[in-house]
């Protein structure tokens, strides 16, 4: 008999949609924030840069709670969003919002350094060719800086897939619509007698963690060569 229960499976599942929907919505402001770090040079750039850094020190809890206030089905923001038909607190998107502004910060920081590794003369030589900024980004910029846009790509979809603090407190734990992963890991904790299917789901979260893992090398390999920084 199987230690996992049906709404394990779907905790499993939705974890996965929910780490796949935060890292592909989440890159593409990852992206231009980690290019506003590494090249830009406007007032507010350390402000930016803690404010992309406060998930990682914000306990997850209150990032929870701020979502809550300000996107909560009671709060302007959440009212707002619900009057043009989406809703976010207590549904599985809220928890894919969650875990997206929790896995930002990873996202960034290794763009912005595979950015910052780009040879300002490369640009520089391309400015004299008549390349506008929009083609030097196209052209030089992300192919060059591909690998850290993996490594960002895998580091926020392991975070999203184990995020917990953030997602619980703000939309909850309901089974086949938020109860993800950690949130299932967690309740078989506090189930007496639970204590070989709080294993299983243990066991099956570090499977998913390492599997991201053992991914991420090749990846970043393939990213490179097709940079033409490969070997």
């Amino acid at each position: 008999m199987s230690l996992l229960t049906a709404d394990d499976f779907g905790a499993v599942l939705l974890s996965l949609r929910v780490a796949l929907t935060a890292t592909l919505f989440g890159l593409p402001p990852a992206f231009l924030c980690a290019l506003a770090l590494a090249r830009g040079r406007f007032a507010g750039r350390q402000l930016l840069d803690a404010l992309v850094t406060l998930p990682l020190v914000l306990p997850p809890v209150a990032t929870g709670y701020g979502l809550l206030m300000l996107l909560g089905a009671a709060a302007p923001g959440g009212r707002l969003l619900a009057s043009l038909g989406l809703v976010l607190s207590f549904r599985w998107t809220g928890a894919a919002v969650a875990a997206g502004i929790m896995a930002f910060p990873l996202m960034v920081r290794p763009m912005r350094l595979s950015i910052e590794a780009i040879d300002r003369e490369v640009e520089e030589s391309a400015i004299t060719l008549g390349a506008g900024r929009l083609v030097r980004l196209a052209r030089i910029i992300l192919p060059l800086a591909m690998p850290g846009v993996v490594a960002g790509a895998v580091l926020g979809f392991a975070k999203a897939l184990g995020e917990f603090g953030a997602t619980i407190t703000f939309v909850g734990a309901i089974p086949g619509e938020t109860l993800t992963l950690p949130s299932a890991i967690y309740a078989a904790t506090q189930s007496p007698g639970e204590g070989a299917r709080t294993l299983a789901l243990c066991g099956v979260a570090a499977a998913l963690a390492v599997a991201s893992v053992l991914v991420s090398a090749p990846l970043a390999r393939a990213a490179a060569r097709w940079a033409g920084r490969g070997d």
